[in-house]
């Protein structure tokens, strides 16, 4: 009965996810994520404003990264988020969105039912689930590893048999998988259906540690498209603005941002909401203001693999520069 629960459950969450909205030409469209990244924006979501001269505003909840990924190579939506990695990948590849803002700062953690794993030597001949090879929780995790004395498929097995980020966490919650790295709100809503799976490693605590406040964890991008900020910069300002509010509301309203979470069918219940509200680290900043340390987080991927950011650091003009700073 667990097993099809949460079958059902993380069927509901896939299915929901994916219902397109209309883009008309007087509208400013964002494709978002579901989980931290749409719980963000919830207010937005909610509040639909209007922004400049009568731009109504649209979003796509998407469930994977790679869905908002081809949306951004077809040029369709004005604003997108994604990993900052594969944010790096897609400027460094030509595609022509700026990074505009960051609005969760690392939301990962390794999970699973065997409690008695308390640090990484504790990983040594065990399995690991990770998602989508070189996407920010594979290269994260084998990156933190690493600089803990762990190699992958030498001290570690690695298992990318998991098509996305759902089918894994339902993978973790019935117990086909035995660990696994997944993050917010799949995080909370794994742990309410199955209590004996526990988050055993906190990534984002682990990047701090490894790096205290010298790198900070600009874990998720809010991107722009360049000309759309180019023909409408007090569009994108405004945006910008009404961004930072939601956040900073969801933040200091977390039963109001919970039960609208549940109503736009980001989460089930306004309970996990709740739970999950913290542990998503949501915070706005203008990528023009931390780009120091976007480019010092982006340099450790770099470093770890090249190809993962596009065989380059981006330049200066992946930063959108507000016009008024």
């Amino acid at each position: 009965m667990q097993l099809l629960k949460l079958s059902g459950l993380f069927a509901i969450l896939l299915l929901t996810a994916c219902r397109p909205s209309e883009k008309k030409p007087d509208s400013v469209l964002t494709a978002t994520l579901k989980g931290p990244s749409a719980m963000a924006m919830i207010k937005m979501i909610k509040d639909k404003p209007v922004l400049g001269k009568g731009y109504s505003t649209v979003f796509e909840i998407k469930n994977e990264p790679m869905q908002v990924q081809a949306m951004i190579m077809e040029g369709k939506p004005d604003f997108a988020v994604v990993p900052s990695t594969m944010a790096a990948l897609l400027y460094n590849k030509g595609q022509d969105y700026q990074l505009a803002a960051i609005p969760v700062w690392g939301s990962l953690y390794l999970f699973g039912s065997d409690t008695s794993i308390h640090k990484w030597s504790d990983l040594k001949a065990r399995r690991i689930s990770l998602m989508a090879r070189g996407n920010t929780p594979d290269v994260l995790f084998r990156y933190l590893a690493s600089v803990n004395g762990l190699e992958a498929d030498r001290d570690y097995q690695t298992d990318y048999s998991f098509a996305g980020h759902i089918e894994l966490a339902n993978a973790i919650a019935s117990g086909v998988s035995d660990l696994g790295v997944i993050s917010e709100p799949l995080v909370s809503m794994v742990q309410k259906r199955n209590p004996a799976v526990k988050p055993l490693l906190d990534l984002n605590l682990e990047w701090y540690n490894k790096f205290g406040d010298s790198i900070p964890f600009t874990q998720t991008a809010l991107l722009v498209k360049r000309q759309f900020a180019i023909n409408h910069p007090e569009i994108v300002s405004e945006y910008l603005d009404r961004l930072k509010e939601s956040v900073e509301w969801v933040n200091s309203h977390p039963e109001q941002a919970a039960s609208l979470i549940v109503k736009y069918e980001i989460l089930p219940d306004s309970a996990l909401a709740l739970v999950s509200i913290p542990r998503s680290n949501l915070k706005f900043a203008l990528a023009s203001k931390e780009k120091k340390g976007i480019q010092e987080y982006l340099k450790v991927f770099y470093n770890f693999n090249p190809l993962i950011i596009g065989g380059k650091l981006p330049d200066d003009e992946f930063y959108y520069q507000k016009p008024a700073d």
